[in-house]
């Protein structure tokens, strides 16, 4: 029986390790998608989303090289993953103009030894972060990046502690 139990546990954990990688790697697959499909050029605010989707990609797949602390990198991951949707929310609220931002604008610019002002003015998108570039049925990309990693955590979290219940009960 207990052999059983620890295959569940394993089990459990491997899922949440498969969805704490899946879930930042499709929304960062999205948001690269978006940039260089769609021309919708991230704001600062969007890059902070990212980063800690990136975070979290790096926990999962370190999940998979040290099995032995998978559990542990999982639940790193998953709060990497909550970090993004948090930051998300924000991004949101400040799209909504439910509060202010840190920030107003963002630029994508490659300096070629020029003049950096004429690259910024000239050359590079401006991209507001209180100006969602998409949105649909309201919600905007930071939106469905709360909702959809939001989501994607608290599933990590229920695979990583419905493993735990069962390795005990």
């Amino acid at each position: 029986m207990v052999a059983a139990d620890r295959t569940l546990n394993i089990a459990g954990v491997e899922k949440a390790r498969l969805v704490a990688l899946l879930v930042p790697a499709l929304l960062l697959g999205g948001a690269y998608v978006s940039q260089y499909g769609f021309g919708l050029f991230p704001c600062e605010m969007c890059w902070w989303q990212r980063y800690a989707h990136f975070a979290a990609l790096v926990l999962a797949l370190l999940a998979f090289a040290v099995p032995r602390q998978a559990r542990t990198l999982v639940i790193l991951a998953a709060l990497g993953i909550a970090a993004s949707g948090l930051i998300g929310l924000f991004h949101a609220g400040v799209e909504y103009k439910w509060w202010e931002g840190f920030t107003s604008c963002s630029s994508l610019v490659k300096l070629d030894g020029g003049n950096p002002l004429d690259a910024i003015m000239n050359k590079a998108p401006l991209v507001s972060c209180d100006q969602p570039q998409w949105t649909l049925m309201g919600v905007s990309l930071a939106g469905f990046n709360f909702l959809f990693s939001m989501a994607g955590a608290a599933l990590v979290l229920a695979l990583v502690a419905r493993s735990g219940a069962r390795a005990r009960g």
